[in-house]
């Protein structure tokens, strides 16, 4: 059902039945690494380039996800997923190998609340009974497309951040009602921002915007109070870009509890890990979301949480032509019943 200008309300409360999360070695490393279904030791991962190493996550994820929810390819639907590489090719290519009908989507990092957005859509309206949905990101693949390859060394400012090397992957089914599990209740789809921003080591302060007039259009569709949530979490705006976000909606009148609004990039690596800004990729929202916070749900730390995964829309080729970043937010709401 529309509700509003931008959101979608799920009546019918599609379930979260399963999800998967691989990572890398740094991530391992960091402060959710319990919350993750496989961890490498190395970047490489068995393989002979960093591409095929960001296809190896996904298609563990994937596999994970699966296994948990007791099915195999075959049993599912539709699989809607993406990444930041080269066409998303990772992630097409793990299509290739699970021969699951595939909605290839490009979101960059908001790609994960795309994902179960659609999915949720989908399945609310009787279009499918399983769907594996989610988004990848690795570190030295992104860093070699869109800034400087790892190897080169190259001083990063204080606004940088790391991308994430993980994937994470939803298993969304029907809801039959006898379940005790998280479900979507509503999504928000973003507009396009675009505030003249050019710097690519400054990807929070260009997306804060988005993800603000996104949470901005969430509670106006859908009447409701920031207090309806236990927590509100973006993707991955890391330290400049959440609290940009976050000055930007009191400004505009939304009084939202400072400890429940929080993101994604500043939770999953510790303090002293040299994160800069904090963390980022499409893998980032993907992994705290399917790993760390449905953990939460299930053991009654929150009942109500709104995900807003943001991305910038730049590539190295727009980067070339000297445009600027137009960013995009997409918002999901997630309910469990603790009973």
């Amino acid at each position: 059902m529309l509700r509003g200008k931008q959101s979608w309300v799920f009546q019918n409360r599609p379930i979260i039945a399963a999800t998967g999360v691989s990572g890398g070695p740094f991530e391992a490393n960091g402060k959710l690494a319990n919350d993750f279904d496989v961890l490498h030791d190395d970047l490489w991962m068995g393989q002979d380039s960093y591409e095929k190493a960001h296809r190896v996550l996904i298609e563990e994820a994937c596999e994970a996800a699966l296994k948990k929810g007791n099915l195999q390819d075959d049993d599912v639907h539709f699989y809607i997923a993406g990444d930041l590489i080269n066409q998303i090719t990772p992630t097409s290519f793990s299509a290739r190998t699970n021969q699951i009908p595939y909605f290839g989507i490009f979101g960059a990092c908001s790609t994960s609340m795309e994902g179960l957005a659609l999915a949720s859509f989908i399945l609310n309206n009787q279009g499918a009974k399983y769907i594996l949905t989610g988004a990848a990101s690795h570190n030295s693949a992104a860093e070699r497309q869109f800034r400087y390859p790892t190897e080169y060394g190259g001083q990063k400012p204080p606004t940088a951040q790391w991308t994430i090397t993980g994937a994470g992957m939803a298993l969304v089914k029907v809801n039959e009602g006898n379940e005790n599990l998280p479900y979507t209740t509503s999504a928000t789809i973003g507009k396009v921002v675009d505030m003249g921003i050019t710097d690519p080591f400054n990807m929070g302060g260009a997306m804060a915007p988005a993800a603000a007039e996104t949470i901005k259009a969430h509670f106006k569709d859908l009447q409701l109070d920031p207090s309806y949530y236990d927590l509100i979490v973006t993707g991955d705006l890391g330290k400049i870009g959440q609290s940009t976000t976050y000055e930007l909606l009191t400004n505009a009148g939304l009084k939202i509890e400072r400890n429940k609004f929080q993101d994604c990039g500043l939770l999953i690596y510790k303090e002293d890990q040299p994160v800069n800004s904090g963390g980022s990729g499409a893998g980032c929202s993907a992994t705290v979301l399917y790993g760390h916070l449905l953990n939460q749900m299930k053991q009654g730390v929150y009942r109500r949480i709104l995900v807003v995964a943001t991305g910038a829309l730049l590539s190295p080729l727009t980067f070339q032509q000297n445009e600027t970043i137009p960013c995009i937010a997409h918002a999901v709401s997630i309910e469990m019943d603790n009973k």
